[in-house]
């Protein structure tokens, strides 16, 4: 029978976010265990830096390296792995198990590691909000859930999914309560979208790299924890009541993407959102697939309607739409909210942005080839932020539609007028997000009981 060696060397794969979580609560001390190396993907700028010593930990003295996921076979016959853990978001199953093929056929074992090890112990109760792909409208849903939690005398904290872009050591546990905060840490595009809007509406937000570290600090200062969930990833903390959105602009997704399909399996309440501007086909399908899956769940039906601020600025105009980044790369969307938004309001053209591209803009639309009318609002580094504002001032529009989460009018000096296109979530009929708070009441309480 073949041995196991005393000290598995490990690999993870990740994206700047689940990676360091599994390391830090499983692997940073564990005397077993190597890890050789992480791999990244979906987010530029990751690759070729090293998760630092500070974090690491005394076994790792140097840090640990970061490299391309593309570099995994070369990795995988020159470092001796033993073990490749997978650890990331909104990837379609059968690119996962090519993954897996490539790591298998090397002799190495390909790990997915299951919630009930890598869910976060509260001692509160906690709502999750995730989804079967990015985009679905995660940070709306959040929102509500905050609103009725205020309504009903609880103190709500949100935690966010993380997104470590910088200064990794410095960003260990962030706290952001103002926009101060966000100019303050130096918050990419991506960053602003998923904070700035729970910050205006006064809520404090936790998020950062360690979550264990994470999870102490936003309980000293709630009585709720609303966790924020990232692409279609699972809570790194173990829910009470655990919301799942399945979007009907994608029917048919939440069976084909990791790990989408678990929360909708494992979910105590699926959300439809966008049934104001989805085909009643695609309705029907989300709903017999939520049938099919989960048939105990509860299930809520919810509108997301746009709000825009200037429309006559629209109507009759040649416009640029600019997206959320996220929703359109790694979710596979092909619009969003602003080109709903220009359709509604009787925009004259949406212009293809594609001549007048500048720098990484124009590499992302080479990269992204269906994206045909619309520009992902990349703003991961200030060298994105700045082409983004070039390839907006180059394009002969009269008006720039913006329909990403946060307002990008503070961040970019425009030629052309901008107008905002915002969204929240609006329930339709019953049941409502309001009935799964005697849910979160009970588990909760359950749980507690036990904890004590």
């Amino acid at each position: 029978m073949p041995s196991l060696p005393l000290r598995r060397r490990v690999l993870i794969l990740g994206a700047a976010g689940r990676d360091f979580h599994h390391f830090l609560c499983w692997y940073r001390d564990d005397p077993t265990t190597e890890v050789v190396a992480f791999t990244a993907t979906q987010i530029p700028n990751i690759a070729g830096r090293r998760l630092p010593a500070s974090l690491a930990g005394a076994a790792y003295p140097e840090g640990i390296p970061i490299h391309p996921e593309t570099a995994l076979s070369t990795l995988l016959a020159a470092s001796r792995i033993d073990n490749v853990v997978f650890a990331y978001s909104d990837i379609a199953h059968h690119t996962l198990m090519h993954l897996a093929s490539t790591v298998l056929a090397s002799g190495a074992t390909f790990t997915l590691p299951g919630p009930r090890h890598t869910m976060l112990p509260s001692t509160l109760p906690v709502v999750a909000v995730c989804a079967v792909r990015t985009g679905c409208g995660k940070s709306a849903v959040t929102r509500r859930v905050v609103s009725l939690l205020r309504q009903h005398g609880q103190h709500p904290v949100v935690v966010r999914h993380p997104m470590p872009y910088g200064d990794l050591a410095a960003q260990r546990v962030q706290r952001f309560a103002t926009l101060a905060d966000l100019e303050a840490q130096h918050c990419t595009i991506e960053e602003r979208e998923e904070y700035e809007p729970h910050i205006e509406q006064g809520t404090v937000v936790y998020a950062g790299v360690d979550y264990q570290a994470i999870v102490q600090a936003a309980e000293s200062e709630a009585d709720v924890l609303v966790w924020d969930g990232g692409n279609n990833d699972l809570p790194f903390i173990a829910p009470d009541v655990h919301i799942c959105l399945v979007d009907p602009h994608r029917p048919g997704h939440e069976a084909l993407y990791y790990p989408g399909m678990a929360n909708l399996l494992m979910a105590d309440v699926v959300l439809i959102p966008k049934e104001d501007t989805a085909p009643a086909t695609s309705i029907q399908q989300v709903k017999e697939a939520i049938q099919q899956a989960n048939p105990q769940a509860m299930v809520i039906d919810a509108a997301t309607p746009l709000q825009v601020d200037t429309p006559g600025l629209i109507r009759g105009k040649r416009v640029l739409v600019v997206e959320d980044g996220p929703t359109l790369t790694h979710g596979d969307m092909t619009y969003g909210a602003g080109v709903l938004a220009a359709e509604r309001y009787g925009a004259a053209e949406i212009l293809d942005p594609r001549p007048y591209a500048q720098g990484t803009i124009a590499a992302t639309l080479q990269t992204y080839p269906a994206l045909q009318r619309l520009i992902p609002a990349m703003g991961y580094s200030a060298t994105q932020l700045a082409d983004l504002e070039a390839t907006i001032n180059a394009t002969p529009c009269d008006t720039v539609i913006f329909g990403t989460p946060v307002d990008l009018r503070r961040l970019l000096t425009l030629r052309p007028p901008a107008v905002r296109v915002a969204y929240e979530i609006a329930e339709i009929g019953t049941p409502t997000l309001l009935d799964m708070l005697p849910l979160l009441r009970r588990k909760a309480a359950i749980r507690l009981k036990r904890l004590a």
